[in-house]
């Protein structure tokens, strides 16, 4: 079964369908695909992601997109090595804390990344080429992230973003208060995501949250996941971001 794996960095979305890949010790063909020259938005990738975004799972010819669907897609293809509890409750909890990182945290993180790195490189785009660029983004909403980010966030905007983010951090330290992990007493897709968009950096990039402190169960949780084998290989893949553009490891302020 022929896998190969169309990626960026290993940060954020990217690496939130590489650390199973890796967990499940499945042989895959890595293609790296450079954001900072845009090669999501050229011809060649729009064949096969229409929606010109980062990562693809190609399964012998089947496209599989957006991180939490490749994820569970790799659970039902091969489930030996089980990431997704086997109950229906455990099933349910791990799709509750999913959805929790989709919808309420992934937005906020991303945001402060769009100001940080994506705003930074937009602003260093001549305006002609801007634009000419902007014409090569399918999704419409992804343009508008562009130009929101060229820009500039108001403060208002990174404010109530780093408030959910702090709620967001609070949950989570409540519920490892409950369980080992976040869906209950095994290793999930759940950790992975969080891991991914918000728990392997948030005390980094939020020095001023003072995580250490606030939420000491999510750093001894967080210490657990970087120690796993699997997140191990996968951090280890080739990061090409400048050091100082490189929000999702913590390093841009």
């Amino acid at each position: 079964m022929a896998l190969k794996y169309y990626h960026a960095e290993p940060a954020a979305n990217s690496l939130k369908s590489m650390i199973p890949l890796m967990e499940k010790d499945l042989p895959f063909e890595s293609v790296y695909v450079d954001l900072h020259k845009f090669e999501q938005h050229q011809d060649w990738f729009i064949k096969i992601n229409p929606e010109g975004q980062v990562p693809v799972l190609d399964h012998n010819g089947h496209i599989i997109t957006h991180t939490t669907v490749i994820n569970e897609y790799l659970e039902d293809v091969f489930p030996e090595i089980p990431l997704r509890p086997l109950d229906p409750v455990g099933k349910a909890r791990m799709r509750y804390w999913n959805k929790f990182v989709d919808e309420h945290v992934m937005n906020h993180v991303s945001m402060h990344g769009w100001h940080r790195m994506v705003g930074v490189i937009a602003r260093g785009i001549e305006s002609g080429e801007f634009e000419k660029m902007m014409e090569n983004i399918p999704l419409a909403d992804q343009r508008k992230k562009w130009k929101t980010a060229r820009a500039g966030f108001s403060d208002e905007q990174l404010a109530e973003a780093t408030a959910k983010i702090e709620a967001a951090v609070d949950k989570v330290e409540e519920q490892l208060g409950k369980s080992e992990w976040l869906a209950g007493d095994m290793f999930t897709l759940a950790d992975i995501n969080f891991y991914c968009h918000c728990g392997m950096m948030v005390e980094r990039m939020f020095p001023e949250m003072e995580i250490a402190k606030r939420t000491p169960k999510l750093v001894e949780w967080r210490d657990r996941m970087t120690a796993r084998p699997g997140v191990k290989k996968a951090l280890e893949m080739p990061d090409h971001t400048n050091p100082a553009l490189r929000t999702w490891t913590g390093h841009a302020k």
